[in-house]
């Protein structure tokens, strides 16, 4: 059976992703820092889907628990057919009232990370002209907010340029961009979402089966959602002057808030 590595794999999207491959009959390699947490979804996920499990407890912000999980990516006598650049992470503060170390652990886990361990990865990849490369991306990276949006747009210009590269090859990389989604993510940050409209939330499930259809289509980008699309291009393709306005609006409304 194919083997799939997912980072962030205990709760959220990288737990969605999980639970797919696994339903497609993939063995998985679950990595997270919650060694305990691990144990257990790994357990569950084995008994449910009759796959293989391995876990491997790492802090991603870490550079010697990156170069483990690395090397094991690039292990030719365990090929690797998906990786699942899934572990991020959201600060509620703004840039000046956010401590500089967690900022850059943001920067190490959303940029470093998937950069490390896409590179470990796609030479096997390359080698058996087979493979998938998910990274975990974000609306938020066409919008100018903070150094979550920052990382966020570095990952989807980075899926793009690799997929570009690849384009001769049976090897797809694809940046899935969500807007909102009902995870932990929020509640883990601080973040009050209370007045965010039912309208504006994903579900998992959703998000994951739109991204593995649009990687079927060769699609370097996916975007769930019948109405985030829309505001994605409008993002993308409208005056920046308004979105700079409307993002310096809603800080202003954060400060004023805290």
């Amino acid at each position: 059976m194919p083997t799939a590595v997912i980072t962030g794999a205990t709760s959220g999207l990288g737990l969605g992703y999980a639970q797919a491959l696994a339903a497609k009959g993939f063995d998985l390699v679950l990595v997270a820092r919650d060694e305990a947490r691990l144990r257990s979804v790994g357990a569950d996920v084995a008994s449910r889907f009759d796959v293989g499990v391995e876990i491997l407890s790492a802090d991603l912000s870490d550079r010697e628990d990156v170069d483990r999980v690395a090397g094991r990516l690039a292990d030719a006598g365990r090929p690797v057919h998906t990786l699942v650049n899934n572990a991020g992470f959201g600060l509620r503060r703004s840039f000046v009232d956010t401590d500089i170390e967690d900022e850059q652990r943001m920067l190490d886990v959303m940029v470093t990370a998937v950069m490390r361990l896409t590179h470990a990865v796609l030479p096997g990849m390359v080698d058996r002209d087979a493979g998938m490369i998910v990274n975990v991306s974000s609306m938020a990276g066409w919008f100018p907010g903070g150094t979550y949006s920052a990382a966020k747009s570095w990952v989807t210009v980075f899926s793009e340029s690799l997929s570009v590269g690849l384009v001769d090859t049976r090897v797809r990389v694809i940046a899935v961009c969500p807007g909102f989604i009902r995870t932990e993510f929020h509640e883990r940050a601080g973040m009050d979402m209370s007045q965010t409209p039912d309208w504006m939330w994903l579900d998992v499930p959703s998000v994951v089966d739109q991204s593995f259809r649009d990687l079927a289509r060769g699609r370097p980008v996916s975007v769930a959602g019948y109405h985030y699309p829309v505001f994605a291009r409008m993002l993308q393709h409208g005056p920046r002057t308004l979105t700079r306005r409307f993002a310096g609006a809603r800080t202003r409304l954060s400060r004023r808030a805290d």
